[in-house]
């Protein structure tokens, strides 16, 4: 039920108005307030979806007062009563975001036409603003994705991140969750324990394996805030069913621009999941070689997966053997060295489990009796998650970009997410992403909100249908949304360029 606040020092006139309205609207919820102090409180309080504001008050006057209620309030909305037909008041009335205004004495029916045209407005915001909820699930998983394994526009990323309402801390952090087997029905539950923080966007679903954007909260440390995120998600395993159950943690970055940086290292962090405790920092992972600097061998951790999901396979190879190298040099006992080699191999397969690209688990089918020996292995476990890799590109239909091209453009009206394209090619979204930009060189977003922008244009040359009909045909929930995207698309706001194209066609 929407709320209405009529402000005028005059009684009689405050009670003729709330007559007249009631009336009209007999759904309509109707308060007063005498006076410009008292409408600050009492919007403050009740949060009006529109206030009628006399503009001659004792004390604070109206302009005043609607300065003051939108710096706490700005999606209220307002219509000015005055007595006199003032230029300046009406100037500055539309500088504050005035919808209308009144004239004293009005006819009824001016008044009914006002405020119902104003009620119209915030009633169609409301049934957008259910739209736009409903796809933001798929709009939070497809920002987690294309942060953690390709791009986001920034044309899109400050808009989506204003959409999602996550506190605008500039650091963030990611927790990579390895879930059991047959845990993928916890993933709505999941999502719920974070959604309850107010603290992160959750990513899709990958094999066994979930991220989450944790954006830091100011009130607590970076450990305190994971760790209890962390054992708030572990009390959803079953008694005595924890196998397979373990996050790894990031360390924060300074902006979403970095974040990828920190994913990589969560997943590093979840390497060795048969310790006690079910999490683990990044920062607490022992580095690999005693004689090693700590950073650089993070650094080179972090470069071997960006390494895998870029299928430079001999990069890959020569990493592992380097690291057998390092270990046999420094008299690692070989028992562990093996461990540490047998996690980097298990970090590869599940890196390329994310892709779309099946292989079996690594694992030595036997104790190595000396470092020869345990080259060898490695060598053919390498070889046999390589052949899994290109064999996996050979079997890709030829056709399969341009098919996804094709459905983006016939169904570019339609939200579209990169689980929806994963469905019809049958891929991982993962996967998806990566094709995509390397065959086309732009990101599917991008290739969507040109596709968007490309046909309102061309609706545009129609002066019969409205910027807000064009809003919707081409896929977006929101006007002002849509007009923000296309001005930084084309330079010209939608009314600009509708102006500039009917211009040429008259």
């Amino acid at each position: 039920m929407l709320k209405l606040l009529i402000v005028d020092d005059e009684q009689i006139e405050r009670e003729g108005l709330q007559v007249i309205l009631q009336k009209a609207f007999p759904n309509l919820e109707i308060y007063e307030a005498k006076n410009g102090k008292v409408a600050v409180q009492v919007a403050a309080e009740l949060k009006p979806d529109l206030v009628m504001m006399d503009i001659q008050m004792p004390g604070m006057n109206g302009l005043e007062a609607i300065q003051q209620i939108t710096s706490t309030n700005p999606f209220i909305k307002f219509v000015m009563i005055t007595a006199f037909d003032m230029f300046d008041y009406a100037r500055q009335a539309i500088k504050l975001g005035v919808k209308d205004y009144l004239l004293k004495p009005s006819r009824v029916s001016e008044i009914e036409e006002t405020v119902g045209k104003v009620l119209m407005e915030i009633a169609e915001e409301r049934r957008s603003l259910k739209v736009l909820e409903s796809t933001l699930p798929l709009v939070e998983t497809d920002v987690v994705t294309q942060l953690l394994f390709d791009h986001v526009h920034d044309v899109h990323l400050d808009m989506l991140v204003d959409m999602l309402d996550i506190s605008s801390t500039h650091e963030s952090f990611v927790m990579s969750i390895l879930l059991p087997q047959g845990g993928e029905n916890l993933y709505s539950l999941i999502k719920e324990k974070v959604r309850k923080s107010a603290s992160g966007w959750v990513g899709a679903l990958y094999g066994h394996q979930l991220p989450i954007i944790v954006f830091r909260k100011p009130d607590c440390s970076f450990r305190s805030q994971a760790i209890s995120l962390a054992k708030d998600i572990l009390s959803l395993q079953k008694v005595n069913s924890d196998d397979g159950w373990f996050i790894g943690i990031g360390n924060v970055c300074h902006s979403l621009d970095q974040v990828r940086q920190s994913y990589q290292e969560s997943l590093i962090a979840t390497m060795d999941s048969s310790l006690p405790v079910k999490y683990r920092f990044y920062h607490d992972v022992p580095v690999l070689g005693s004689t090693e600097d700590r950073p650089q061998s993070k650094q080179r951790e972090k470069q071997f997966l960006d390494e895998i999901r870029l299928g430079k396979w001999n990069e890959v190879h020569k990493n592992v053997m380097d690291l057998i190298k390092r270990c046999e040099n420094e008299a690692v006992d070989l028992l562990q060295t093996q461990q540490r080699v047998l996690e980097l191999l298990w970090v590869t397969a599940r890196v390329m489990s994310e892709m779309g690209v099946e292989t079996e688990t690594p694992f030595f089918s036997y104790q190595s009796q000396d470092y020869r020996q345990l080259r060898f292995e490695s060598e053919h476990l390498l070889k046999q998650m390589r052949t899994s890799y290109e064999e996996h590109y050979e079997q890709l239909e030829a056709d399969t970009i341009h098919q996804i091209k094709q459905y983006i453009v016939k169904h570019s009206h339609e939200d579209i997410s990169l689980e929806t394209l994963g469905r019809k090619v049958g891929m991982s979204p993962i996967y998806i992403s990566k094709m995509f930009k390397e065959k086309l060189g732009i990101n599917y977003i991008d290739f969507l909100t040109e596709c968007r922008i490309e046909k309102a244009k061309k609706l545009m040359a129609d002066p019969e249908k409205s910027l807000k009909e064009i809003t919707f045909e081409v896929g977006y929930h929101e006007p002002n949304y849509f007009s923000k995207v296309f001005k930084k698309m084309v330079t010209l706001s939608p009314t600009e360029y509708r102006r500039t194209v009917l211009g040429k066609k008259g």
